[in-house]
């Protein structure tokens, strides 16, 4: 059989750069080279294209691999047909692309703008496209796409970054009037809970806005859900499949960028602990945020399950989720009954279902 050309995008310019690098080296490292002819793309925080020629990728999340020696430039061409450039001295190497992996969090990774360049290429790329990529990115938009889908969600309010040019008690009263504390501020675009906080009282709500204001100009504000964390990985294009939950006890007072990535506080219960009745809810509910968005290929879906009386409660939907070796993507579909190599290989089968 003849191998198809994978290209494995990681990196980027957005502040989950580092996590991005973690999730590559377990992908790399779980692909099968009988199958594949494997093309590792990194984007460095400055912007650089690099294609990678060493074959360690624990390389990735050192940083070593930018100074490999034998690297080049590189680039995908907007071009169909083109494929990946790479650049040696005067010369330039085509090579044709099959399949783009993107394992690109955050700005210009989901966003929609790395899928833009692909579908402009011609090139099946894995995740779902543009527009899907573009709403589930902006947390104001995905709200909005989950309201008109009648699906329960913890309250919300908008606060944009210009608001708070002169924080004034204004938008203060405003939000205490629609919530009690502690409230959820968050930026509307980031992934690995980057420039989220929990604010308790005044004083930490106006830190938390202007804290999110770094990071993105459109602030979500939510009500505060005393619940499980729930998460559901979900599967396919136009039939997609969940896999079963799983739980997160982040150990600390919420499952921020630390807890996610940097300690050893949280635990994760595969499945989940909630009873099989809540768990379907849950489940079901995931398949309809993935299709009321468009999604295709991946994603995962993330719910509260409250405490007092099990209420499944949505919380936002990942388009590119962590694939690092305890990212729960990976993990969940495994409990289900999809090791990590057969799932790179059903992820790659779906970006071709529906090449551009």
């Amino acid at each position: 059989m003849k191998k198809l050309s994978v290209c494995v995008l990681f990196g980027g310019m957005s502040p989950e750069h580092e996590v991005s690098l973690r999730s590559a080296e377990s992908v790399l490292n779980n692909m099968d080279k009988e199958k594949y002819n494997i093309f590792p793309v990194g984007i460095t925080r400055d912007g650089d294209w690099v294609l990678y020629t060493g074959e360690d990728y624990s390389k990735l999340p050192t940083g070593e691999w930018e100074t490999y020696p034998g690297n080049r430039r590189a680039a995908i061409s907007p071009v169909r047909g083109q494929g990946l450039l790479s650049f040696e001295g005067d010369c330039v190497v085509r090579e044709r692309i099959d399949v783009v992996f993107p394992v690109l969090h955050g700005e210009n990774g989901e966003d929609g703008a790395m899928q833009g360049l692909l579908q402009m290429a011609g090139i099946a790329y894995v995740g779902p496209h543009v527009s899907a990529s573009a709403v589930a990115m902006d947390k104001t938009l995905t709200k909005l796409v989950v309201d008109n889908a009648g699906i329960t969600q913890a309250k919300w309010q908008l606060v944009r970054r210009s608001e708070l040019s002169n924080l004034d008690d204004a938008i203060l009263n405003r939000l205490e009037e629609k919530f009690q504390y502690p409230m959820f501020v968050k930026p509307a675009g980031t992934g690995s809970s980057v420039g989220v906080s929990k604010a308790a009282d005044r004083e930490a709500l106006e830190k938390a806005l202007l804290t999110a204001a770094k990071y993105d100009e459109k602030i979500l504000v939510e009500e505060f859900i005393h619940g499980r964390e729930i998460e559901v990985a979900v599967l396919g294009n136009g039939n997609p499949a969940a896999s079963i939950c799983g739980e997160i006890d982040s150990g600390v007072e919420f499952y921020d960028y630390d807890a996610k990535y940097v300690t050893s506080t949280s635990t994760a219960y595969i499945p989940a602990r909630i009873p099989a009745e809540v768990e379907e809810e849950v489940r079901e509910a995931a398949v309809r945020v993935y299709q009321a968005i468009g999604c295709q290929g991946l994603s995962r879906v993330d719910f509260f399950v409250t405490f007092e009386e099990n209420k499944v409660v949505f919380n936002e939907i990942n388009t590119i989720p962590g694939f690092t070796s305890i990212s729960m993507y990976p993990k969940l579909f495994e409990a289900s009954g999809i090791p990590y190599p057969k799932l790179i290989d059903q992820l790659i089968g779906l970006a071709l279902e529906v090449r551009p």
